[in-house]
């Protein structure tokens, strides 16, 4: 069940990816990025609702508010460098960094031990994602934006695997509101920047899709191994590309191809692992 639930978070993050980069280019990040974080926060809160906690402690809450100021910090300068045009760098850059300072902190923070199929499943995965977003190297301004966001993507999965099991899904709740008050004065400084109603609603739907995908993330790594969970999570930039040949008939690169395969051989081995 674990696995199947990272994939799911996988395939959550991989819209959000694919839906948030063409409205970044549509509208100011900086306010995609706030209105998604409101409508994550309202999806978390009424899902926090629905399945009970047996026990929420503060630690759970703040983990859960540091794994929000780590969501945050990802969002923003993930949609800063798809603003740029810098897709082909950032995504890579911040889903490979990402996966490995996670998997790091997890061996070495966390006590995980994942078994040799896992970690084959985990050296394989690297290369693929970077082979799947295209492998291109790219401008420094695009790859600083990608390193910054990994760094936040690191932060929001490790601290979110600390929470309790009892404490629900008020973790999510917290680092929503943490996620909130960490944008809002960026987005005071630089004045309202109003949408449009339909993009004002797809920003909203765009963040509640995000929340949905660490929900189930979080879900995932109460049943299997930190390391493991992030790993398959982190697959998501396999989406992208798949609905781009699906819906837009992108035509996918022999490089794409590999990366593809090897998030596939990457899947089952972490499954078997």
């Amino acid at each position: 069940m674990g696995p199947l639930l990272a994939l799911a978070s996988a395939l959550c993050y991989g819209i959000v990816d694919y839906t948030g980069g063409i409205l970044s280019r549509r509208a100011p990040f900086t306010a995609v990025t706030f209105l998604g974080q409101l409508g994550g926060l309202a999806l978390a809160s009424v899902a926090a609702l629905v399945i009970p906690a047996s026990s929420v402690h503060p630690a759970d809450l703040l983990w859960g508010a540091l794994s929000g100021l780590g969501s945050g910090t990802a969002m923003h300068f993930l949609n800063r460098g798809l603003s740029r045009g810098a897709m082909s760098v950032v995504v890579p850059v911040s889903a490979v960094t990402g996966v490995a300072l996670s998997v790091v902190c997890g061996v070495l923070a966390l006590d995980d031990r994942p078994g040799a199929l896992a970690w084959l499943g985990i050296a394989v995965t690297l290369p693929a994602l970077w082979l799947v977003s295209g492998g291109r190297a790219g401008a420094a301004r695009g790859a600083g934006d990608g390193l910054l966001a990994s760094a936040g993507v690191a932060v929001q999965y490790v601290a979110l695997g600390l929470a309790g099991p009892a404490a629900g899904l008020w973790p999510v709740v917290a680092g929503r509101v943490a996620a909130v008050l960490l944008l809002l004065p960026t987005v005071l400084r630089r004045g309202p920047a109003w949408l449009p109603r339909p993009l004002a609603a797809q920003a909203l739907l765009v963040g509640a899709g995000a929340a949905l995908g660490l929900i189930l993330y979080l879900l995932a790594v109460h049943r299997q191994l930190l390391a493991v969970a992030v790993v398959l999570a982190s697959l998501y930039p396999a989406v992208p590309v798949v609905l781009g040949l699906a819906l837009l008939h992108e035509r996918v690169t022999r490089r794409q191809t590999v990366g593809l395969l090897g998030a596939a051989a990457a899947t089952v081995l972490l499954t078997l692992g």
